[in-house]
């Protein structure tokens, strides 16, 4: 296996492995066409094994403070996608590039990375197991159908929601916990360096 830097040709080979290791987590319906860009530079690696991409690290990354991670001083890196295609899961590809763009980081002058997902426990414990930090959280919450009863609604005349996707901030979730089906906690991971 080689970790190499992404290429524009690794697109497709790029998509299927996050779309793949994606199914497997609570953000199974976040799903990518194609690859996406960044606004500011960015650490992007790929997993490769006998020419097919098995894992990838995308860390967009500050030139001014708080200009893409939330939180901490000095500079950072977010990590937007990390994964693992899951017939080469549990090999040490995911820390190998966690490694090689935590190498790469230092090396620009930056001094930490955040990181958001949401309540696998499998996935905290492997951020937690890479020395992560978590650091915040609040809630994804999914409304269909009569979920959507009594707390949102359209003031545009023959407009019919379907359903809805909401960050909540508060603490008490209970309120939801009956009605809706699909809750998740977002959490931020922070590793300084």
């Amino acid at each position: 296996m080689i970790i190499r830097d992404y290429e524009p040709n690794d697109e497709m080979g790029w998509v299927r492995c996050r779309v793949l290791a994606f199914l497997e987590t609570a953000y199974f319906d976040n799903v990518l066409k194609q690859k996406e860009r960044y606004d500011n530079p960015a650490i992007e690696l790929i997993a490769e094994m006998d020419g097919q991409i098995v894992g990838l690290i995308d860390v967009e990354y500050e030139k001014e403070e708080r200009t893409v991670c939330s939180r901490g001083e000095g500079l950072g890196g977010m990590i937007w996608h990390i994964a693992v295609h899951p017939d080469f899961s549990r090999q040490g590809i995911g820390q190998q590039l966690l490694d090689s763009a935590v190498k790469r980081a230092k090396a620009i002058g930056l001094n930490r990375f955040e990181a958001w997902t949401r309540d696998d426990l499998w996935v905290w414990n492997w951020y937690e197991k890479q020395k992560f930090t978590h650091v915040y959280s609040y809630y994804h919450i999914y409304f269909e159908g009569n979920e959507m009863n009594q707390r949102i609604q359209s003031t545009i005349p023959k407009l019919h929601l379907v359903n809805a996707f909401a960050h909540y901030v508060g603490e008490d979730i209970s309120q939801f916990k009956t009605e809706n089906k699909r809750i998740h906690q977002c959490v931020c991971f922070e590793k300084v360096f």
